[in-house]
Parts: C-alpha cells; structure tokens; sequence
C-alpha cells in the first residue's frame, strides 16, 4: 500500500544548514612547505615510522641486517687486534647487494603505488604542490632512506676502526670513498626502483618487478663477466678486456666499476679486474644519466597521472 507522504513546508527547502565549517585564517605555507612535508611523510613511511606496527617489521629488520654484519667485523678487529678491517668500506654495500635491493623492492612500491591504488595523485597536484614537488619530494625521501640504510654500517666500521686504532687517516680517507659511493648508488637504486613502481598500482607487481631488475641483471652480468674473464685467461692472455665492459648493464656492477675507477676501490668483478680511468668515465656517465633519465621518466609519468 502507498504512503502518502507530506510535503515540506516552502521555507524548510531552502535552509542553509550550519555544520561547523570555518574560514582558514592562517599563514599560506606556500609549495616549499608542503615539498618538504611531504619529504618528510615519505621519508618517515620508508621506515614504517608513523605507521602501523606491522609496516615498520621489514624494514627495521633489514636497518638490522645491514648492520650487525658490520658490528661483527668491528668486534672482531678489536678482539684480535687486527691491523685493518675484515672489509673495505666500498665493498660493503656491493656484498650487501641482494639485502640494498630486497629493501628498495619494499619500499619503491610503498612510496608510490599506494597512491595510484587509492587515486590520491590528483590530490597532491592541487594547489600548491605541483608535479615536479612531487617526484622530486619522493625521489629525495627513498633516496635518502636509501643513504640511512647503505651509511650506517660503514659509520659502525668506521667508528670501530678508529675504536682499534687503525690509523686515522687511511681510514677517514677510505670511509669518506665509501660514502660517495652509497650516495650514487642511493640515487641510482631510488630512481629506478621509482620509475618500475610507477607503472603499477599494485605494491605486489611493484615489489617482483624491482627484485627482477636488480637481482636478474646482477646474475646475469656476473655470469657472462666470469665466463668472459674464464675465456680471455684461457687464451693465455692473463687478463679479460670485455669483462669490465659487461658491467654496463647492471646497477650494481655500474657502481662497482665507478668506484673501482675513482675511489680507490677492490674490483669485485671476477677475475678483480674492473675499469681504468679512461674506462670508469663512461661508467660514471651512465651512472649519472641514468639518474637523470629515471628522474625525466617520472615527470612525463606523472604529468599524465595529473591530467
């Protein structure tokens, strides 16, 4: 049966309700302040800082990973009173490669997949914050994690060098190598592992593709370098001329060769031979065109997820 309903009186449907909204009077903190806001939002969510409890496990638990390597060595060195420490500064975070790259698989996604998921990109591009904030604000955020994470334990060599007395300036010298290295390699791992995680809103897409590209490209590298080095010393030519050349085409070989060139670092290529002088240039340069061209990638990405 039909119910009759009784019509509103005229003036109740056109009544303003009053539900508490209230005019924002305060400073305009403009398009630096919301960069660095959000600088520091991601840089906080890489560790799980702000986040619920389950989030901060892995991440905290690779922190953990590469570092106790490191306080091990040290406690070694002082126990046995070594003259020099177990490891270079520089080869650290190349034999610590599949952890540095098992993080950013986690975290790339985390910083950017969640927020073409949920469609909040569009959110951050309202005023004031503009496309460039954004990728520059997360480019920067997942680099400098990366930088805490690479970092750490060479402080924790470093201060159990200086702990064992090892002498002061070979080891400065050798811990400040290090630190440039971790930084280019920061900046390399951040922005591609950004640029694969903005292609997929799913976290899980995000996460196999990083681990594919960084830990495939490294095997298969390192297997074509050894079979190279094994191939030249077979010819009895004592030593491989392709080998470091193959090293383009990985990362982490990428590294390993600049800062074999110019930072005075132990090749980990097979055979120990890595690039000259002549030759680590055009390491250096892919390095560096690589991060630019991971950056310019995700500004054409998301001047298109903008629209």
């Amino acid at each position: 049966m039909a119910v009759e309903q009784t019509p509103a009186p005229a003036g109740a449907q056109s009544r303003i309700h009053n539900i508490g909204y209230r005019s924002y009077d305060g400073p305009r903190l403009g398009r630096a302040y919301a960069r660095r806001s959000l600088y520091s939002q991601s840089l906080r969510g890489s560790y799980g800082l702000g986040r619920s409890a389950k989030s901060k496990v892995l991440p905290m638990l690779l922190f953990a990973v590469m570092c106790v390597p490191a306080a091990i060595m040290v406690a070694v060195t002082v126990a046995t009173k070594a003259k020099e420490l177990p490891v270079e500064y520089t080869n650290y975070a190349i034999i610590m490669q599949a952890v540095i790259g098992l993080y950013v698989a986690s975290q790339a996604p985390q910083a950017v997949s969640r927020d073409l998921r949920f469609k909040t990109v569009p959110l951050y591009f309202s005023r004031p914050i503009e496309t460039a904030d954004y990728v520059r604000a997360k480019f920067a955020a997942l680099a400098s994690a990366l930088f805490l994470i690479t970092a750490m334990p060479l402080v924790v060599l470093y201060a159990g060098a200086l702990l064992a007395k090892l002498d002061f300036t070979d080891q400065t010298k050798g811990f400040l190598q290090g630190l440039v290295s971790v930084a280019l390699l920061s900046l390399l791992f951040a922005g591609i592992g950004l640029v694969i995680s903005s292609v997929t809103p799913r976290r899980g897409f995000g996460i196999a593709a990083v681990i594919a590209v960084l830990t495939i490209s490294y095997g298969a590298v390192s297997t074509l370098q050894a079979i190279a080095d094994a191939q030249t010393m077979g010819d009895g030519q004592g030593g491989s001329g392709v080998a470091p050349w193959i090293g383009l085409f990985s990362p982490i070989t990428l590294i390993d060769g600049v800062q074999t060139a110019f930072l005075g670092a132990t090749s980990s290529y097979p055979g120990g031979v890595g690039p000259g002088t002549a030759e680590g240039v055009v390491f250096l340069l892919a390095v560096l065109g690589l991060i630019a061209g991971c950056y310019g990638l995700l500004l054409r990405r998301y001047r298109k997820v903008g629209l």
